[in-house]
């Protein structure tokens, strides 16, 4: 059988650099309308290159792929909660 983790590797990557990216994008509301967000920290161009670049050289196992895919789901819901 086999494996087809590189597979789910490429797209989980990409959502991660897809979601760093349009970070810059992100915008805070004035009026949370009651909810409390929390805040998504910008990061510049260079930092989001870099960190392409090593999520790239990581194993295909990585168990640090997915973490961060998981991390850009919450960005985006934090983005979504501010407005």
């Amino acid at each position: 059988m086999t494996s087809n983790a590189a597979c789910l590797r490429h797209p989980a990557i990409a959502l991660v650099i897809a979601t760093i990216s349009l970070t810059a994008c992100a915008t805070v509301s004035s009026d949370p309308g009651g909810a409390v967000c929390p805040p998504v920290v910008g990061y510049d161009q260079a930092v989001r290159d870099r960190a392409a670049a090593e999520l790239e050289a990581l194993p295909q196992d990585a168990v640090l792929v997915g973490m961060m895919a998981d991390y850009a789901v919450i960005r985006a819901q934090a983005r979504v909660c501010a407005g």
